[in-house]
């Protein structure tokens, strides 16, 4: 929801960064590997108990994540890594970073939070679902869209996306007690994200037939 009020902010300094990154040999696929790496050690922070290192580490994932499409977008792309593994990579790393962060508060306190990160996990993988279903099938219609940026991927808008995912995970970093039912919370944003889609789907796929 809020994704492309950020894009709009951020864009500008993120394309800077990239540019001097790219001209210095940075590939975007590194980034996105260290964005992947620096979620891990986020979860394991927080499995830990070093909430402090778990928000900054969480800072560093996420300024990587956005810089890989900042350099992919300089110059040649396939010299800055701007290809379509590019983009299945960087997705991959994406829900690595979704999946490290609960799963370490659930391991911090299996007792308070299991259940909710099962659920909230759920809850993920069902959004997910509706978001890669709905771009496989926008890719063979050869629909477009940068509503949400330039994207390898069709991304399809909702309430849970990207920017309500960091505000939420920077919240329970800082509070893990609140933890359980902010989890609860921001699984059912994200059940109501895939409902939405999968009425989008149908909407826009239901009278065609399949190949």
């Amino acid at each position: 929801m809020l994704d492309g009020v950020m894009r709009r902010l951020i864009d500008p300094p993120l394309g800077r960064a990239g540019a001097v990154l790219a001209r210095r040999g940075v590939s975007a696929d590194a980034l996105s590997l260290a964005g992947a790496v620096a979620a891990l050690a986020c979860g394991a922070a927080a499995a830990a108990g070093w909430f402090g290192a778990a928000l900054a580490l969480l800072v560093l994932s996420r300024l990587a994540d956005g810089l890989d499409g900042a350099v992919a977008r300089q110059g040649d792309a396939a010299a800055a890594g701007g290809t379509e593994f590019g983009g299945f990579l960087d997705i991959v790393c994406d829900f690595v970073f979704y999946a490290a962060v609960p799963l370490g508060l659930a391991f911090y306190a299996p007792g308070a939070n299991a259940l909710a990160a099962a659920v909230l996990l759920a809850a993920y993988y069902l959004n997910a679902a509706t978001f890669l279903g709905f771009a496989i099938l926008a890719a063979r219609r050869g629909m477009t869209t940068e509503a949400r940026g330039k994207k390898t991927l069709y991304a399809t808008t909702g309430l849970a996306e990207g920017t309500e995912t960091i505000l939420f995970y920077v919240a329970i970093l800082a509070w893990p007690p609140a933890f359980a039912p902010l989890a609860y919370g921001f699984a059912g944003l994200c059940l109501v994200t895939a409902g939405a889609r999968i009425l989008l789907a149908r909407r826009v796929f239901g009278a065609a037939r399949a190949p």
